[in-house]
C-alpha cells in the first residue's frame, strides 16, 4: 500500500511511518509531496491538514494513527507520550527525551533527504520500542 505524507520529516512524519511499517504495513511505500492535493489517487495520506490520519483534539498524528488502528499495545502508548511532546511541546506528559528525539530528527531532516530520513529513523524508533518495553516490564528504565 502506498502512504503519503508531506516533504520535510520530522518527528510526527518519521515516527508515524515506522508506525505504519512495524505494526500496520510491512510493505508500505512512502510517497513525499509539497501539498495535500498532490497525494496520489492510491495512497493514504497521513500528517497533513485536513486527513484522516493527522492531529485531532489534542492527539497528535502518532496518537491518531494508534486510535484509528486500535493499536493498544502499552509500550506504543509510551512512546507516543515522547513523539506528541517532541511534535505538540504542550507538556502533557512527562517525556524528557522527547526534546532531544526532536532536536536529532530536526537535524537529520536538514542534511538528508525523506527517505534517507526513515531509513534511519526506523531503528532509532525500534531502539525506543524496545527501552520502553524493557522499562514496562522492569517497571523501571532497563540498564
Amino acid at each position: 500500500m502506498r502512504w503519503a505524507t508531506r516533504r520535510g520529516v520530522h518527528i510526527d512524519r518519521a515516527a508515524g511511518a515506522w508506525l505504519i511499517r512495524r505494526f500496520i504495513d510491512p510493505e508500505a511505500e512512502f510517497v513525499f509531496v509539497a501539498d495535500p492535493l498532490e497525494v496520489p489517487r492510491d495512497a493514504t495520506a497521513f500528517d497533513m491538514r485536513g486527513v484522516e490520519l493527522s492531529h485531532h483534539g489534542p492527539d497528535c498524528t502518532f496518537e491518531t494513527i494508534l486510535r484509528r488502528y486500535e493499536l493498544d499495545d502499552p509500550v506504543l502508548w509510551k512512546l507516543a507520550e515522547a513523539v506528541h511532546e517532541a511534535d505538540i511541546e504542550d507538556d502533557r506528559f512527562d517525556a524528557p527525551e522527547a526534546a532531544g528525539l526532536d532536536v536529532v530528527l530536526r537535524g537529520l531532516s536538514m542534511t538528508l533527504d525523506d527517505p534517507a530520513v526513515l531509513a534511519i529513523t526506523g531503528p532509532v524508533f525500534d531502539g525506543l520500542y524496545e527501552y520502553y518495553r524493557r522499562a514496562t516490564l522492569l517497571g523501571r528504565p532497563p540498564a
